[in-house]
């Protein structure tokens, strides 16, 4: 008589986040304990990376039935046509897949973290045009690990429900302006584990 294999079903799809650097990994990790938001953020989902070794990471998490959710800033769209190249064919792979959420940023995560203080979608060249900006709100602010590895400054960023304005500035200016950021998504994403 031959035995009956259960069949485990996932309930809830596991998100992972995979991201760029330092400061995606960080801030996702600091941002994990201090809402208890439930998803996978390992060091290694976070190295710099091209657009194909991120596509590599997506289908990994795809074959476990997971939900990827890729962090990246898309400034090099701007200067590289390669690049941009890869990004276009990564959006049109996945924009039916729910099960793939692309996060960039132009040109940065840094310009996310100002939309927790500015509803704003002007032109920024690079990642320290916007960093300039944001130490207004963040006076010490540095991508260097010594700033990163404190979860301060994500708290400071979470404080009077700045998130939620983050995530209402995100989806007001949408992909309109020089400026955007599609960080947003994942939250909605999240509403939902």
């Amino acid at each position: 008589m031959a035995r009956k294999i259960k069949e485990r079903k996932i309930k809830n799809p596991t998100i992972t986040i995979i991201g760029e650097g330092a400061t995606e990994r960080f801030y996702f990790t600091h941002l994990k304990r201090l809402n208890g938001y439930k998803y996978t953020c390992k060091p290694r989902n976070f190295t710099e990376q091209t657009f194909d070794e991120m596509q590599k990471q997506i289908e990994r998490v795809l074959a476990d039935d997971g939900i990827a959710v890729c962090v990246f800033d898309a400034d090099v769209t701007r200067t590289r046509q390669a690049e941009k190249l890869k990004f276009e064919e990564m959006q049109r792979r996945y924009s039916n897949n729910p099960s793939v959420i692309l996060c960039d940023s132009m040109p940065s995560i840094e310009f996310w973290f100002l939309l927790h203080y500015l509803n704003t979608n002007r032109y920024f060249a690079t990642s320290e045009d916007v960093i300039n900006v944001l130490r207004r709100h963040i006076p010490n602010f540095s991508k260097h690990q010594s700033f990163l590895s404190k979860e301060q400054w994500v708290s400071d960023l979470l404080a009077n429900d700045r998130l939620a304005s983050a995530i209402s500035n995100a989806q007001s200016i949408g992909m309109d302006g020089e400026s955007y950021s599609n960080i947003y998504r994942l939250f909605k994403s999240l509403k939902f584990q």
